[in-house]
């Protein structure tokens, strides 16, 4: 099932998303009696989408990022596929949703897109093994690892470059249906303005999802809700003031933001 996270009328709440854009009366969403994270009910009270404001999908305490986790991309950089993951952290304030802005930071003159595959996990976890993975994951979302390539150049650690505000767009909403296999191949696409920049496939991943989970929470404990980024296909480039920005993955949708200049 698709849950999302929206508002209407000053008020939060999750739900499920029913029905597709092409039908008859379009989608709606059915608010949940509960949080995703545990068992819930629908309520049975449906609103039409286009009637919500849809936020990100989850209010991750961490997000855990990967890089260099497709060859080509790697290879678009300059760089080696690294012996072991190379992991690093977006806070949880550079976290927005679908539809809304991308504010271009003024200490960078190169932004880039980078479209990524997001694991949203559903309970608390450590020191998983690879067997149980499957069990700690609530769903997938699109994400959108916005990088100011410039300073990540510049500048040792890569807090700056990858983590300032609005620099991880998440949504439209978690896909639950998605088994770990079915990850493990799915078609990522990125638009700028509708021009594809980027398109590849989860399968050309350097470590699957498995080897991810289990490699971050060898060290640390993830929390319900926490986002694990998975890496970027080949094809990243510059975004400009004014760029419309879209991520698509197969099986789950599309997040899009507008990238603005900081009033």
């Amino acid at each position: 099932m698709r849950i999302a996270r929206f508002s209407i009328d000053g008020n939060v709440a999750f739900g499920v998303v029913e029905g597709e854009p092409s039908g008859q009366d379009g989608p709606v969403v059915d608010i949940i009696k509960g949080h995703p994270f545990a068992d819930f009910e629908r309520s049975g009270q449906k609103i039409p989408l286009s009637k919500v404001r849809l936020l990100p999908p989850v209010l991750p305490n961490k997000v855990v990022a990967i890089g260099r986790n497709y060859r080509e991309h790697a290879a678009e950089l300059g760089s080696e596929v690294p012996d072991v993951p190379v992991t690093f952290f977006k806070p949880s304030t550079s976290v927005t949703g679908p539809g809304d802005p991308v504010v271009y930071p003024s200490f960078s003159s190169e932004v880039h897109h980078e479209a990524e595959l997001a694991v949203v996990i559903g309970r608390m976890c450590r020191e998983v093994p690879r067997e149980r993975v499957k069990d700690v994951i609530l769903g997938y979302t699109c994400a959108n690892d916005i990088t100011a390539r410039d300073v990540q150049r510049r500048e040792e650690q890569w807090a700056r470059a990858k983590g300032f505000d609005t620099s991880c767009p998440l949504g439209p909403w978690v896909e639950t249906d998605i088994d770990l296999t079915r990850a493990g191949d799915l078609g990522i696409m990125c638009t700028v303005n509708g021009e594809q920049r980027q398109l590849g496939r989860t399968s050309e991943m350097v470590r699957p999802i498995e080897d991810l989970i289990v490699h971050i929470t060898e060290a640390m404990t993830l929390l319900p809700g926490d986002v694990v980024l998975t890496g970027t296909p080949a094809g990243v480039g510059p975004l400009s003031v004014g760029d419309e920005v879209a991520v698509t993955i197969e099986g789950i949708g599309t997040l899009t933001n507008k990238v603005i200049k900081r009033g």
